[in-house]
C-alpha cells in the first residue's frame, strides 16, 4: 500500500459490485415478462396442436386433402384448406398493394421532407387510425368501400361481399404499422450520409431515394413483414366485409372466406365441442400460426442479411 504524507496508508478501493434492491426486482420483473410471454406461446401452440391433432386423427380427414384440395364442405367431409388460403393471400395481396406505396411515401416525406410542425400534425393522424377498432374497419368496407366499388365497376360486376374492399380497407387498416416503422428506419441512418450526399451537389429526392432508402433496406423490409403478418391475422374486417362462405376463386370482386373469417364463423355458431367442424378451426389455427411464423423467421433473416452497421 502507498503510504500518504500525512502518515496514513492508502486502502485499495473495492471495486466489487454492490447489490441495489432496486435494479434486483426491475431483472426480475423483466424476466418474468419474458418467462410469461415465452410460456403463453408454448401453450398456445400446446392447444393448438393437441386439438387440431384430434381433427387430423379423424378417419374422414387426409393431411394432403387438407393442403391441396379445392373444397372446403365439412357437412360432406371435404376439407381442403386453398379456399380458405387463396381468400386470405388475395385479401393479403390487395392490402400490402395499398400499404406499401403509400406507408413508404409518407415515410419518406415525414423522415426527409417535413417540417416539425408538419410532422407533429401528420403522426397524430396516422395514430388515430392505428387506434380505431377493425370491426369499424368492417364495417367503413361494407357501407363506404363496397358503394364506391360498385359504383366504379358495376353493380353486376361487385358482389356486395368481395375480397377486394376488404383487402383495400385492411391496406389502410397496417398503413401506420408500416409507415411508423419505416420512418424510424429512415430516421436511424446517420446524417453524415446526408451531408455528404449534398456536399457532392445531391437533391433532396436522391439523397432520399439513392442515400437513405438503401441504408435502410433492412428496416423497410422488416416493417413490410410484419405489416404483412398483421394482414394474414387481421379477423374482423374480412368477416364483415369479405364474405362467409368458402369459395376458391381469384377474382376479388366476389365474395370468399378467408381463414380467420371461418374461424370466427365456425366458433361463434351452435356447433358442438369435440365435433369434427369444431375441431377443424384449431386445425386452420394452427397453419394459421405456422404462416405468421415463416413470416417472422424470414423477416429476422432479412435483416440480419442487409443490416448496415455503421460506426
Amino acid at each position: 500500500m502507498a503510504t500518504l504524507n500525512n502518515g496514513y496508508r492508502a486502502s485499495k478501493p473495492d471495486l466489487r459490485r454492490r447489490p441495489r434492491l432496486s435494479e434486483t426486482i426491475i431483472q426480475s420483473l423483466l424476466f418474468l415478462a419474458g418467462f410469461l410471454s415465452i410460456f403463453t406461446t408454448i401453450g398456445i401452440v400446446y392447444e393448438l396442436g393437441k386439438e387440431a391433432l384430434l381433427f387430423f386423427q379423424t378417419p374422414e380427414v387426409n393431411l394432403l386433402a387438407f393442403l391441396t384440395s379445392t373444397q372446403w364442405q365439412p357437412h360432406i367431409n371435404k376439407f381442403g384448406i386453398l379456399p380458405l388460403v387463396n381468400a386470405t393471400l388475395m385479401t393479403t395481396a390487395m392490402a400490402m398493394l395499398i400499404a406499401i406505396p403509400l406507408g413508404l411515401g409518407v415515410a419518406i416525406y415525414l423522415s426527409e421532407y417535413a417540417s416539425t410542425r408538419v410532422r407533429n400534425l401528420l403522426k397524430p393522424i396516422l395514430e388515430v387510425l392505428a387506434g380505431i377498432p377493425t370491426i369499424v374497419y368492417g364495417y367503413f368496407a361494407l357501407t363506404f368501400m363496397t358503394p364506391l366499388l360498385r359504383s366504379i365497376f358495376g353493380r353486376d360486376v361487385v358482389e356486395i361481399y368481395n375480397t377486394a374492399s376488404a383487402g383495400l380497407v385492411m391496406g389502410i387498416l397496417i398503413l401506420p404499422l408500416i409507415t411508423s416503422m419505416t420512418e424510424d428506419a429512415l430516421n436511424a441512418v446517420p446524417h453524415s450520409l446526408r451531408a455528404a450526399a449534398y456536399g457532392l451537389g445531391a437533391t433532396k429526392l436522391e439523397v432520399a431515394v439513392k442515400i437513405v432508402l438503401p441504408a435502410a433496406i433492412s428496416g423497410i423490409a422488416a416493417a413490410v413483414i410484419v405489416g404483412l403478418s398483421r394482414a394474414i391475422g387481421e379477423t374482423m374486417i374480412v368477416a364483415v366485409a369479405a364474405g362467409a362462405g368458402p369459395n376458391f376463386t381469384l377474382n376479388p370482386f366476389k365474395g370468399a372466406e378467408t381463414m380467420t373469417g371461418h374461424i370466427v364463423r365456425i366458433s361463434g355458431g351452435d356447433l358442438s365441442y369435440d365435433s369434427i367442424d369444431y375441431n377443424s378451426i384449431f386445425a386452420i389455427g394452427l397453419l394459421l400460426f405456422f404462416i405468421t411464423l415463416t413470416l417472422n423467421i424470414l423477416s429476422q433473416q432479412i435483416v440480419r442479411r442487409f443490416r448496415e452497421v455503421y460506426e
